[in-house]
């Protein structure tokens, strides 16, 4: 009867994660979550657990990823214009051909991230941690750059002009 109490307490003192099909929110634990395709469009996931999950072909206009921990999350061929990814940890997530026309990436670490064909026209990268990122052949027009102080110039592809 003791361990099978000790079990049932254990159980109930564990911190209750959210299922992949439960609700855009703040703070939701949607690690290795498939949301390929959704519309989360302005939705709030500022410190959502985002590790290894997928918005591939995504619709993620205005969603506020503030504080988000997405290391290897995967947005390929999104949309994320205007979204808020600042103090988001994103290392090694893959932005591959999304759109991030206006994106918020202040103090993001996107250490080895992917932006293999990404458009960043506008970005704010103040404060980012690029290292080992490959921008090669991302559009830059107009990004604010991780110095706070530099905008890219037309034309910025691969390297802030």
């Amino acid at each position: 009867m003791l361990p099978l109490l000790a079990a049932a307490a254990l159980l109930m003192a564990a911190p209750a994660l959210a299922a992949c099909n439960d609700p855009a929110a703040a703070k939701v634990d949607w690690r290795r979550c498939l949301h390929d395709g959704q519309d989360l469009s302005g939705a709030t996931l500022a410190g959502a657990v985002l590790r290894d999950a997928s918005f591939a072909r995504g619709k993620l206009v205005g969603t506020d990823m503030s504080g988000a921990e997405a290391p290897d999350a995967r947005f390929t061929s999104a949309d994320a214009g205007e979204a808020d990814f600042s103090g988001a940890v994103l290392r090694g997530a893959d932005f591959t051909r999304t759109r991030l026309v206006g994106a918020r990436f202040a103090k993001a670490d996107l250490r080895n991230a992917r932006f293999y064909r990404a458009d960043l026209s506008g970005a704010d990268l103040t404060g980012a941690l690029l290292a080992g990122s490959d921008l090669s052949t991302a559009t830059l027009d107009g990004a604010l750059w991780v110095d706070g102080q530099k905008r890219c110039a037309a034309g910025s592809v691969g390297a802030c002009q």
